[in-house]
């Protein structure tokens, strides 16, 4: 089975919308931040593990505490996995956080400034003008 194969694609797709639920759902864990979402899952090709791809929404403390969280609970996911997703091997799960939502806000900021500052300037030539 090739990575990007329509099989591999459906099956990171499930597993992806099952852990968000069981993440939303059925963990209690205190650590982990209610802030939390899956942005991208990777199953290998062979089945044997996958790379949860998460966003926690917080400051780099929280993240951690999420990533701790996520790890002690991931034989319990996998196994609610395994009773909701009909697979041969129910993959391992190796939780990453993922910076790319982070980065995007930190740019969309930065990109508000330059425009705000971009209109107080060209208010003051214009008051300046006249």
């Amino acid at each position: 089975m090739r990575k990007n194969s329509i099989k591999n694609t459906r099956i990171n797709q499930e597993v992806q919308k099952e852990l968000s639920m069981l993440i939303s759902r059925e963990l209690k864990d205190p650590r982990i931040n209610p802030m939390t979402s899956i942005v991208n899952v990777e199953v290998a090709p062979d089945l044997k593990t996958a790379k949860v791809y998460i966003s926690v929404l917080g400051d780099e403390e929280s993240q951690k505490n999420t990533l701790k969280g996520l790890k002690s609970a991931a034989p319990f996911l996998r196994g609610q996995l395994a009773r909701t997703i009909n697979l041969r091997n129910t993959p391992e799960l190796i939780f990453v956080v993922d910076q790319s939502i982070e980065y995007g806000v930190k740019m969309s900021r930065l990109i508000d400034e330059v425009n705000h500052n971009d209109v107080t300037v060209e208010t003051e030539e214009n008051e300046v003008e006249e």
